[in-house]
C-alpha cells in the first residue's frame, strides 16, 4: 500500500521542522494534552487545536449546519467550540494545512476494540487520515482503583510515539495506541503491534422507573489473546494497532 503522498515519515525528524497538530476529546485544558505536548515540544513545531469543552465519547460527529467558534487563546493554541473531528478538519483545512502529523490524546481511559467507534480521540485521528495526514490516537488505560500520574504516562508515551513517527504508514490508515496501567517511573515497558479485539463489552441496563441505566465494567470486558485489549490489560504492554479509515478489500462473491 502506498505511503501518504509527499509525507515520508522520517524526512524532517531531527531537523526541528516537523509540524504537529495536537488535539483531544477532553478539552483544551486536559492534562493529557499537556503531557502529549511535553513529549513532542522538542521534536518540531506544535499547534494545538482542541475542543473548548470535553467531548468524550462523541465519536466521529462533525458540524456542518452551524458555524464553529474558534479562538486563538495563546500563540499556536486554538480552542474550537466543536467536536474532535471538527478540530481535525479545521486544523488541517484552515489553520495548519501543511501539518505533517495530527496526534490526539493522551486520553484518560483506554480506547480499545469496539471503543474506537465511539471515541472522540480516535475520531480526530481517523478524520486526519481521511484528509491525507498521518495521525495517531493515544490513550492511557486506567486500572481499577488507580489514578493517572501524567508525568509517568508522558515518559512512557514518548518512546512509543518517537518510534511511530519514524515508522512507515500506508495512506488511509492511522495508529491507535494504548498504554497499560499501573505504571512505574523506572519500569521497562514493551509494545506490541496487534489487531483490534472484536468482542463486544459485557454490559446491561438497569431499569429505574422510566429510565435505563448503563451497567458495565471495562476491566472485565471479554477479549481474545493477542488482540489490543489483551495486550494492554493482561500482558501489560503498549498496544499499537494500525486502523484503516474504511474497508481495504472488496468482496466480489456473487451471493453478496
Amino acid at each position: 500500500m502506498p505511503a501518504y503522498p509527499g509525507r515520508e515519515p522520517s524526512n524532517k525528524l531531527g531537523q526541528n521542522k516537523v509540524k504537529f497538530v495536537l488535539t483531544n476529546d477532553d478539552g483544551i485544558d486536559g492534562p493529557g494534552l499537556e503531557a502529549l505536548h511535553d513529549c513532542l515540544k522538542d521534536r518540531g513545531q506544535i499547534v494545538i487545536v482542541a475542543p473548548l469543552q470535553p467531548q468524550s465519547g462523541i465519536g466521529h460527529q462533525v458540524t456542518t449546519r452551524s458555524a464553529l467558534g474558534v479562538a486563538e487563546v495563546a500563540q499556536n493554541r486554538y480552542s474550537v467550540d466543536g467536536t474532535p473531528a471538527d478540530c481535525a478538519r479545521i486544523a488541517l483545512k484552515s489553520i495548519v494545512p501543511d501539518a505533517d502529523w495530527l496526534i490526539a490524546g493522551i486520553n484518560p481511559g483506554a480506547n480499545l476494540g469496539s471503543d474506537v467507534y465511539n471515541s472522540g480521540t480516535v475520531a480526530a485521528a481517523r478524520e486526519a487520515a481521511i484528509l491525507g495526514c498521518r495521525s495517531i490516537a493515544i490513550s492511557q488505560y486506567i486500572a481499577r482503583d488507580h489514578r493517572i500520574n501524567w508525568k509517568i504516562t508522558g515518559n512512557h508515551a514518548c518512546p512509543a510515539l518517537e518510534m511511530l513517527l519514524k515508522h512507515r504508514l500506508a495512506a488511509g490508515h492511522f495508529w491507535n495506541v494504548n498504554l497499560p496501567h499501573h505504571l512505574d517511573e523506572d519500569m521497562e515497558l514493551g509494545f506490541q503491534f496487534c489487531r483490534l479485539d472484536i468482542n463486544p463489552h459485557r454490559y446491561a441496563y438497569v431499569k429505574d422507573g422510566d429510565e435505563y441505566i448503563y451497567d458495565g465494567n471495562i476491566h472485565e470486558r471479554p477479549r481474545q489473546t493477542g488482540t489490543d485489549v489483551a495486550v494492554c490489560f493482561d500482558e501489560g504492554k503498549i498496544s499499537i494497532t494500525r486502523i484503516a479509515v474504511g474497508t481495504t478489500r472488496f468482496d466480489q462473491r456473487s451471493d453478496l
